[in-house]
């Protein structure tokens, strides 16, 4: 056999000891299960952490079967003031240094909350100081003289005229020191000046100067929003009533104390108790209205200055006697907060930002409102409409 024949047979002989190559499908069908594993996790995870925005109420406490404050007598219309307001403003006029409060922030009653740039002032100080310190060294030496002339006068050394203009010289002295002093005075007065301070315990609603700007004294009674030269507006919330416009016509129907029920625009579902304060003994010919002062019984840190509100006065409660009987005080929500959940009445209350799911038992009905029999205990937030997709546990966003 040649050579060539040899090596075309070697060539055509299959090696099973040769290592045969793995399969790969195994690895390919991994891949696309991961994926699978974390497209769920994410969903998942962005379902756990997304927020749903809801709108929500408030569960207060009621008497049941009470009238609530009587039959109505008319509705007025009007803004949420603040009784007690003022634009805070230097008694100088200076460029602002520093300003050590914000919108919304809370000052006690003489809290410095500005300072103007006071070093001419801290200089006229230190003139007014010498000013008196050299009257005072005058008024020493004045005395001095006087003390000399005195017992010359007494030795029939100096005669009556000398010691006069001497102890004239000495009443002079006491007088320039006098005026150095009030001049000291005035001038300390001025640096005090410089640092504006709270005219009373409130919360500043709006501020109107930057560091850096020229503020100026502000004539009383000037509007808020288009005072010029003013540092901040601040007002006490504590004693927040509504100014309301009512007709010529019904003034008459209104007397001392009228109870009333306060509601806002921007929380129609919530109720304030009020009481009529004060009726302005003039009125606006433009619009043939008086203006009446309600003052809120039951305000809460959701009022603000300026808000819409309407006030409707009502009959003035029964005596005492006739109410003896009334029932305890039950928990009444809004009624579009009421769902069904398996056959079961239930709210969903907000707490810390998630949702909690509660069983409840529903009571009468009035005026969109449902009293709860049993399930909460008043206070509580609750979402208005939930969706059918909202469940217990649900992170949602009050908006």
């Amino acid at each position: 056999m040649s050579e060539h024949l040899k090596r075309d047979l070697a060539s055509l002989r299959i090696d099973h000891d040769a290592p045969r190559p793995r399969p790969r499908w195994p690895l390919l069908l991994l891949v696309p299960a991961a994926l699978l594993l974390l497209g769920v996790y994410g969903l998942r995870l962005r379902g756990a952490l997304a927020e749903v925005p809801v709108s929500v109420g408030r569960a207060t406490l009621e008497t049941e079967g009470a009238p609530q404050g009587g039959a109505p007598v008319l509705t007025a219309s009007g803004y949420v003031v603040a009784r007690r307001k003022a634009v805070v403003s230097a008694k100088i006029q200076g460029r602002l240094a520093w300003l050590g409060v914000e919108e919304a922030s809370r000052v006690r009653e003489g809290q410095v909350i500005a300072r103007l740039e006071d070093a001419d002032y801290l200089a006229s100080v230190q003139s007014s100081r010498a000013n008196v310190q050299r009257a005072e060294a005058d008024l020493a030496e004045q005395v001095r003289q006087r003390d000399v002339a005195e017992r010359l006068h007494a030795d029939k050394v100096l005669d009556a005229d000398t010691l006069a203009a001497a102890r004239s010289r000495v009443r002079i002295a006491e007088a320039a020191l006098a005026q150095a002093q009030a001049g000291l005075a005035f001038a300390e007065a001025q640096l005090q000046n410089t640092q504006i301070k709270a005219p009373f315990a409130g919360t500043v609603v709006k501020k109107m100067a930057e560091v850096g700007e020229s503020v100026a004294p502000i004539p009383p009674g000037v509007n808020i929003s288009t005072a010029s030269g003013a540092i901040v507006a601040l007002a006490d919330l504590a004693t927040l009533e509504v100014e309301a416009d009512v007709s010529e016509s019904n003034v008459a129907r209104l007397g001392d104390a009228q109870p009333a029920e306060v509601t806002v625009e921007a929380f129609p579902d919530r109720r304030y108790k009020a009481v009529l304060r004060q009726v302005i003994p003039t009125a606006d010919r433009t619009k043939a209205t008086v203006q009446v002062k309600v003052t809120i019984l039951d305000k809460d840190e959701d009022l603000k200055p300026e808000m819409s509100a309407r006030v409707n006065f009502t009959e003035p409660a029964p005596p005492a006697g006739a109410v003896a009987a009334v029932a305890a005080p039950s928990v009444v929500i809004p009624k579009d907060a009421v769902a069904t959940r398996d056959g079961r009445k239930v709210v969903f209350e907000v707490v810390q930002g998630a949702l909690k799911q509660r069983a409840i038992e529903t009571g009468a009905e009035r005026e969109g409102r449902v009293v709860v029999r049993q399930g909460l205990a008043g206070g509580e937030t609750v979402v208005l409409k939930p969706a059918e997709t909202l469940k217990d546990g649900d992170k949602v966003k009050v908006q």
